[in-house]
C-alpha cells in the first residue's frame, strides 16, 4: 500500500466517524426537543379548515317492510358438532404412511439428521417405542426435541401418525 493510499484511507476512516458522530448528536438534539411544551411569545399557527358537513341521501320512495315468518331451526350445541368431528376420523389410504415418509419423513429419518432415529434401526427405535405410541404421535405431529412440528396446514396429524405407524412396523 502506497503512502497516498493510506493517507487516502485515514482520512475516509475520520469522514465516517465524523458523520457517526453527528448523526448521533443530531438524533440525540432531537429527541431531546420533541417534548418541550412550554409557552412562547410566538402565536401558534392556527390551520383554519373548512368543514364539510355531508347529510346523507334519502331515497325518494322507501320501499315497505316485509317481514319474513318465523322459522323454527334446531338449535346445535358446539360441543356436539366436535363430537361429531372427533368421531370420525379421517379415511386414509392403506400407503398413506409410506407416502408421506418418502415425501417428507425420510429427509431425517434415512441418515439420522438433528439426531432422528434411523427407519428400520431397532436399537434406536426402541426407547421411543417403549414411551409408548401415543407419545410418539403426539411428538411428530407437534414437534419434540429438534423434531419440528409435521402436522400443519398441507398435512394432517392423521397422515403424521400414520408415518409413525409405518416407522415402527419396520422396527417391530
Amino acid at each position: 500500500m502506497t503512502v497516498k493510499q493510506a493517507v487516502i484511507k485515514k482520512k475516509s476512516v475520520v469522514k465516517l466517524a465524523l458523520s457517526g458522530l453527528s448523526l448521533s448528536a443530531l438524533l440525540t438534539l432531537s429527541a431531546c426537543s420533541g417534548g418541550d411544551n412550554t409557552a412562547t411569545d410566538e402565536p401558534a399557527a392556527v390551520n383554519e379548515t373548512e368543514t364539510v358537513v355531508v347529510e346523507p341521501a334519502v331515497p325518494a320512495e322507501a320501499e315497505p317492510v316485509v317481514e319474513a315468518e318465523p322459522v323454527d331451526v334446531p338449535a346445535v350445541e358446539p360441543e356436539a358438532v366436535s363430537a361429531e368431528a372427533a368421531a370420525e376420523p379421517e379415511v386414509l389410504a392403506a400407503d398413506a404412511g409410506a407416502t408421506l415418509y418418502e415425501k417428507q419423513c425420510k429427509v431425517c429419518h434415512e441418515k439420522g439428521l438433528l439426531a432422528a432415529p434411523v427407519f428400520g434401526d431397532k436399537e434406536a427405535w426402541t426407547p421411543r417405542i417403549a414411551k409408548g405410541i401415543d407419545t410418539l404421535h403426539m411428538h411428530s405431529a407437534k414437534g419434540f426435541n429438534k423434531m419440528p412440528a409435521q402436522a400443519n396446514a398441507e398435512v394432517s396429524e392423521a397422515q403424521v401418525h400414520a408415518a409413525v405407524d409405518y416407522m415402527v412396523a419396520a422396527v417391530s
